[in-house]
């Protein structure tokens, strides 16, 4: 199967790009289902899980690097739980279909899937820019709360990496390919990776 990982930064349109990438290749996408599903499999508030996945790991420690962990509480037992039904659908959509599947940590579960990993990031002008036009109404942050909780999660998604793999997330050399989208189209630099990723799998 081919498969394509988008890990991204918040703001930086990395889950459009991937959307876009699907659609025009014609594959399967995932993204928010990986979080509904893994709710379903354990009878928990979909909300609830996105933050144990994202914010739980503040509550263990890893052993080592892999999948052998220490964890002192309740909550941080939880998560593991929810990480380890993770990792198992992962692998189960990568065997099912060709995909793009956004975030997760993905690339480091599916590592030996051989899959296309990319990272896409942008400066924090752009970022805070693309929060605003895509926030709802309801929410009004100030630029400093806005620029806050960009650093936050983008800290999350990181730490969730740490727990998986000594690969630092974000670095160039965990990727096969890294996209600025500071002012850029997005649509038509997702028909550019969508180009790339054909060749990338035509010569593997």
């Amino acid at each position: 199967m081919n498969i394509i990982t988008i890990s991204r930064e918040f703001g930086s349109g990395g889950r459009e790009i991937g959307k876009r990438i699907a659609d025009t290749l014609g594959y399967s996408y995932y993204d928010r289902e990986i979080i509904t599903a893994i709710a379903g499999k354990h009878n928990f508030d979909e909300n609830y899980v996105e933050s144990m996945l994202e914010n739980g790991f503040s509550f263990c420690m890893p052993i080592t690097y892999g999948r052998t962990f220490s964890y002192t509480d309740v909550s941080g037992q939880q998560a593991i739980q929810l990480l380890s039904t993770q990792c198992r659908l992962l692998k189960e959509l990568a065997e099912k279909d060709n995909c793009v599947i956004v975030g997760r940590s993905a690339n480091i579960i599916l590592e030996d899937y051989n899959p296309l990993n990319i990272f896409v990031y942008a400066d924090m002008e752009s970022k805070m820019n693309r929060c605003r036009e895509r926030a709802p109404e309801e929410e009004n942050l100030r630029e400093s709360e806005l620029r806050r909780k960009i650093k936050q999660i983008d800290s999350n998604r990181a730490k969730h990496q740490r727990f998986l793999s000594d690969k630092k997330w974000g670095d160039k050399e965990g990727y096969h390919l890294c996209v600025n989208t500071s002012g850029a189209d997005i649509k038509a630099i997702s028909s550019i990776i969508a180009e790339y990723a054909k060749g990338y799998f035509e010569k593997r």
